[in-house]
C-alpha cells in the first residue's frame, strides 16, 4: 500500500514545503527510524493514536503502516495536500484535523482510549506535555504517550531526585505514570538539523496516590522548584500551612527542593489537599 506514495523527499519538492521556525517544525524523513518510533507503544494495529504536528507525514505514514488508526492535528495549510495523499493511500486509517493543538481538547475527538504518538513541535511540546499529565480525573483517556522532545527535556522528564535535571517536570512526570527514555535521535536525522539532540519518551499511566489533589501537587512544585536554591521554608512560604507541614511530615524544611523524593513531594501535597 505504501508503494502508491512516493517519498518524502519527493513529496516535500512536489508541495514546495520546507520546516517553518515559527512552528518548530523539524521533519524526519528515515523510515526505518519511523518504523522504530511507531512500534515504542507496542502493537497498535487497529488503536486509535494521536498524532500532533504531522508535518508531510513521515511518523504518519509509520503508524499508518502499523495498522493504528490515525487522528493528526495540523495547524500548518501548507501541509494538508500532502497528508491527503497519505489518507488516499490507507482508506480510512486517516483523519486529518486542521487546528491549533494548544487548542483543542483530544476528548473531543475521541468515544474510546488513545495513544499519543508525535514528534511534538518544540514551541509548544512541554505545554502540551504537561496539559496530558494534568487534571485530577485519572488514569487519562490516553493509554500512552510516546512524544519527541529535546535531548534535554526529555532528561528531565526522567530525572531521579538529587540529580542536576530534577525538577518539576520530573515530579508531574512520575507522581502517577512511569516515564522512560525510550530512544535518542540524533540531530542529523532531521532536516533542517536542529541545534540540539532530540530523545523519545515513554509515558504510561501508573497508580494514583489517594488523597492528593493533582492541582495542589502542582502548586506545591511550582512553588518549590521556582526558588530551588532556597531552603523549603524559604521556597513553600507562599502555601499556607507549607511550612508547617513540613515539621508535621518529619521533613527538614532546610532541605532543598532536588532533594526531596517524588513520594515526600506527594506527601506535602496531600497534607495541603482540601
Amino acid at each position: 500500500m505504501t508503494s502508491a506514495l512516493p517519498p518524502l523527499r519527493e513529496v516535500i519538492a512536489k508541495h514546495g514545503l520546507s520546516a517553518s521556525k515559527a512552528l518548530g517544525q523539524n521533519f524526519l524523513f528515515d523510515e526505518h527510524l519511523l518504523d522504530r518510533i511507531a512500534a515504542i507503544p507496542g502493537d497498535i494495529k487497529g488503536r486509535n493514536v494521536l498524532e500532533i504536528g504531522p508535518g508531510p507525514g513521515g511518523l504518519t505514514r509509520a503508524l499508518l503502516r502499523a495498522g493504528a488508526n490515525v487522528t493528526a492535528i495540523e495547524r500548518d495549510a501548507r501541509c494538508l495536500p500532502a497528508l491527503a495523499e497519505v489518507s488516499d493511500a490507507f482508506p480510512g486509517q486517516l483523519k486529518v484535523v486542521e487546528g491549533d493543538a494548544m487548542e483543542i481538547d483530544p476528548a473531543s475527538l475521541f468515544d474510546t482510549p488513545y495513544d499519543v504518538v508525535a514528534n511534538l513541535p518544540y514551541n509548544i511540546g512541554t505545554a502540551l506535555f504537561i496539559g496530558w499529565l494534568s487534571g485530577q480525573e485519572w488514569p487519562p483517556q490516553w493509554r500512552s504517550l510516546t512524544l519527541m522532545f529535546q535531548q534535554e527535556v526529555a532528561q528531565r522528564i526522567v530525572a531521579e531526585p538529587g540529580s542536576s535535571a530534577y525538577g518539576r517536570l520530573a515530579v508531574l512526570s512520575q507522581w502517577r505514570a512511569q516515564a522512560r527514555l525510550a530512544m535518542k535521535v540524533h540531530r542529523s536525522a532531521f532536516t533542517p538539523p536542529p541545534k540540539v539532540m532530540s530523545a523519545i519518551v515513554h509515558v504510561t499511566p501508573a497508580d494514583m496516590p489517594e488523597g492528593v489533589s493533582a492541582r495542589m501537587l502542582e502548586r506545591v512544585t511550582e512553588a518549590a522548584f521556582g526558588q530551588r536554591r532556597k531552603m523549603l521554608r524559604q521556597s513553600l512560604k507562599s502555601l499556607p500551612g507549607a511550612v508547617d507541614g513540613l515539621e508535621a511530615l518529619g521533613i527538614d524544611p532546610q532541605r532543598r527542593a532536588e532533594t526531596l523524593s517524588i513520594d515526600e513531594f506527594v506527601m506535602i501535597a496531600r497534607h495541603l489537599s482540601p
